[in-house]
């Protein structure tokens, strides 16, 4: 199997749909994402990446019932597929080894 390569935008968005408590769709990934990353990102952002994740094979997605509070339009709730999963696991092995390869003393504070 080949190697999947992620964008940082991403892998921030499949792990936000991994960690999702609750169904997952654009706002609260939207919002969960600004929050883990401290970053002012538009909802324009997370959908395209969303849908772009989508096309590749990474998310699938299912159509919600309408709600009244919506004003009758429906939510889409994304999920991850196993290739997303492989690919996230792929890239946590890959950091895993980079950072295990760093000396100790590396990022320690000189003081002069």
């Amino acid at each position: 199997m080949r190697r999947a390569f992620l964008g940082e935008f991403e892998e921030i968005v499949l792990l936000v749909v991994a960690a999702c408590p609750t169904d997952a769709y654009g706002v609260t990934i939207w919002e969960d994402v600004q929050q883990q990353t401290g970053r002012s990102i538009t909802m324009s952002a997370v959908h395209t990446t969303l849908y772009r994740l989508e096309e590749k094979g990474y998310l699938s997605s299912v159509l919600g019932g309408a709600t009244a509070e919506r004003g009758g339009r429906r939510k889409r709730f994304f999920a991850l597929t196993p290739l997303s999963v492989r690919a996230l696991q792929d890239n946590q092995e890959v950091r895993n080894r980079l950072w295990k390869a760093i000396p100790q003393d590396k990022f320690q504070l000189i003081v002069g």
